[in-house]
């Protein structure tokens, strides 16, 4: 993992404070960037530390025989990590070294228009999602799979509001500047969470009534506009009260 001074804090933890012997308490997986194993074809992009879930598919992939080729973006070749693994340097693993090639991997050229069959894959720093969504705009959704290690998007903490806990039957008020999930901790109410920004779906909580201003990077566009879950760590709530099922 690469030591990031300017990150939230657990890579510094990593590499200042774990030592060899130390027992770590983790959760269990997630998955919100499957694969999609019948298609004909996966374009697999990575930059830098995002080939860790591309590996897997790679791996999956040539297991079932499947057709796919994977482009790896690192900015110097020594941050390029798995490459024994991958087999990088010809066939369907392209390496790609910022300093060696004068610039960044050319996204929109890899992933081209639109092909029948094919899904894409990416995931790696903002600048190269922000690539991979442009030219991949006119792709059809459900071809096009990304997963983000940050959030594009500021929590709602603009206005307060009520939320309403069906279960408990307590109300508690947000007050701007707070987010649900802020909220609900300081009223001593536990709610399981885990990146705080609307990346993971640890928080997925179901809403019962009033409307969710969805900042997450999980949900769609249509679940979104349904309005049935939301994740409280970043999304706050366009209604005076907003009903959750807590």
């Amino acid at each position: 993992m690469k030591r990031e001074a300017a990150g939230r804090g657990g890579s510094r933890l990593m590499h200042d404070e774990l030592r060899v012997g130390m027992v770590l308490e983790v959760g269990r997986p997630r998955n919100n960037f499957p694969l999609g194993e019948a298609a004909a074809h996966s374009l697999l992009i990575a930059g830098g530390i995002g080939v860790t879930p591309i590996l897997s598919m790679v791996a999956r992939l040539r297991s079932l025989g499947r057709s796919w080729e994977l482009h790896y973006a690192v900015r110097r070749r020594s941050e390029a990590a798995f490459l024994d693994m991958l087999g990088a340097g010809g066939g369907p693993v392209q390496l790609h070294v910022d300093e060696e090639q004068g610039g960044v991997l050319d996204v929109a050229r890899i992933v081209g228009a639109p092909r029948e069959g094919t899904h894409l894959y990416c995931c790696g720093p903002t600048p190269m999602l922000e690539a991979f969504t442009s030219a991949a705009a006119s792709w059809p959704t459900e071809q096009v799979h990304l997963e983000y290690f940050t959030s594009a998007f500021a929590p709602a903490v603009e206005k307060g509001f009520i939320v309403e806990l069906a279960r408990s039957m307590r109300q508690i008020t947000v007050v701007p500047g707070q987010t649900i999930l802020e909220a609900l901790r300081a009223n001593g109410i536990k709610a399981v969470s885990s990146c705080e920004q609307g990346i993971c779906g640890s928080c997925e909580t179901k809403v019962l009534a009033g409307e969710p201003d969805h900042r997450d990077l999980l949900l769609s566009d249509e679940e979104k506009a349904a309005g049935e879950v939301m994740m409280i760590c970043c999304s706050g709530s366009r209604s005076a009260v907003l009903v959750l099922d807590l």
